[in-house]
């Protein structure tokens, strides 16, 4: 039997989808490395040593005070703007909580970056937003503070050294 000479256009066609999704696979991948190369640029730079300034303005928080201060609240926040100057922080930072020195019956409190609320909570309040998976190692003392991610926790020590804590 002879060969066709001429490839009929089913076949062209079959080409054609198969250079389209190879040519989308390889966007995907390159997409997928992008975020990749994002992902570790990002935990590069959240890794670092925290400023003198940026621990500060943290440890503002347990004076109490600020709970109802907007204006000392939007300045803490904006501190914490100012460490982190190349990430949009909304969005992956969750808040913070610390051990809280106010006294019985407070235990630990919070600031939620998200509504920029500092409030101190009593032992056994459950704390709101994914913050409450910070709350045994806040209590520890060891660190000065824990900052609540999205994917992680970070603990803060007094120095300013982090370290990366799968919550």
């Amino acid at each position: 039997m002879p060969r066709p000479m001429l490839r009929t256009p089913q076949t062209q066609t079959q080409t054609q989808s198969a250079s389209l999704l190879s040519a989308t696979n390889t966007n995907q991948q390159q997409n997928q490395q992008q975020q990749q190369m994002d992902k570790m640029m990002m935990d590069r730079l959240l890794r670092k040593s925290r400023s003198k300034e940026y621990m500060e303005a943290l440890h503002k928080l347990d004076a109490g005070g600020h709970v109802h201060n907007r204006e000392k609240v939007n300045a803490i926040i904006d501190t914490i703007k100012n460490e982190f100057p190349e990430l949009e922080i909304r969005g992956i930072l969750l808040g913070y909580v610390s051990k809280c020195y106010l006294g019985d019956p407070y235990e630990v409190h919070t600031l939620d970056i998200t509504g920029g609320i500092i409030e101190h909570y009593k032992s056994g309040q459950t704390l709101p937003g994914g913050l409450e998976r910070a709350r045994s190692i806040a209590m520890r003392g060891n660190y000065e503070f824990i900052e609540v991610y999205v994917d992680c926790c970070r603990a803060v020590s007094a120095n300013g050294s982090v370290s990366v804590i799968s919550c």
